[in-house]
């Protein structure tokens, strides 16, 4: 069933690209231009790539000693190291730790996980994968609105300037279908047809990994750190959200395993209903 014509991939992708340029730049500008930034925003970038590049060298020691292909070795490094900080950590923050948790999800995202997508992510797909296509910087993702509007935000808070009310009124409009068009996209990527018994000897480490491990490393190195405990409590929580949705792009476009990481997106995500409220009880 295909409403309007559309299939759930171009839907999810329709909207994708709607919140990537228009509404998550406005929750970017909204909400870095009056957040509290100092050395904690240091911290966040600090914890976010220390957790994502241990659990890349864990996985990859796993998957080198298991002898996995290349296509499925690619698709699993994406999985059990990139969380997805933004598109359910940034709701899931919000609900849980109030509207101040939003800065956390976006600085953690902007600072340490999207930078590192785009460089170490990339890098891992061409060498696992297939690059047949024109080769672009690997900084390239500098020149995109989020990290546009994310630098302009910054240069505004840091300079005390305040919001205008007519831009603050039109801004928090936008902030408001952030949260309700991730999560619908986010349900448009989860796919009971991705989930296939082949695949569960690369999907079991992925979800030790991703839902167990990195969260027990974030905790280990938040007590080194100079935050706030609501600080520490909200980073820990958006560093153990499940699997990012962005990897089945990197799948499809250099030829790794994409129904394999479909079901690590899957799996994870189910996973996490569990492993989330758990990791907030500890906390």
């Amino acid at each position: 069933m295909c409403p309007a014509g559309l299939s759930v991939g171009q839907t999810r992708q329709v909207l994708t690209t709607v919140v990537y340029f228009v509404f998550l730049p406005a929750l970017i500008l909204d909400v870095l231009w009056k957040a509290d930034i100092g050395l904690h925003s240091f911290e966040f970038s600090l914890l976010g790539v220390g957790g994502i590049l241990l659990s890349l060298l864990i996985i990859w020691l796993i998957a080198h000693m298991l002898k996995f292909d290349k296509p499925q070795m690619g698709a699993v490094l994406l999985a059990a190291s990139f969380p997805n900080v933004t598109y359910l950590g940034l709701p899931v923050l919000e609900q849980t730790f109030g509207s101040w948790a939003r800065s956390v999800a976006i600085q953690i995202d902007l600072f340490a996980a999207a930078p590192l997508v785009f460089t170490v992510g990339i890098m891992i797909s061409r060498y696992y994968g297939e690059d047949e296509g024109e080769h672009r910087s690997m900084l390239a993702f500098l020149n995109t609105p989020p990290f546009w509007v994310a630098f302009v935000a910054v240069v505004l808070n840091l300079n005390d300037i305040s919001v205008p009310l007519w831009l603050e009124g039109t801004l928090q409009k936008l902030s408001s279908a952030v949260v309700p068009l991730m999560l619908f996209s986010l349900g448009l990527a989860l796919s009971w047809d991705a989930i296939r018994l082949k695949n569960v000897p690369y999907i079991i480490p992925v979800i030790l990994i991703k839902l167990f491990l990195m969260p027990l490393i974030v905790i280990e190195m938040v007590t080194y750190l100079t935050m706030n405990e609501e600080f520490k409590a909200a980073a820990v929580i958006d560093m153990a959200m499940p699997s990012m949705v962005l990897g089945i792009v990197f799948c499809d476009r250099y030829k790794l395993d994409s129904s394999l990481y479909a079901m690590a997106v899957t799996v994870t995500t189910l996973f996490s209903i569990l492993t989330l409220p758990f990791w907030y009880s500890i906390l």
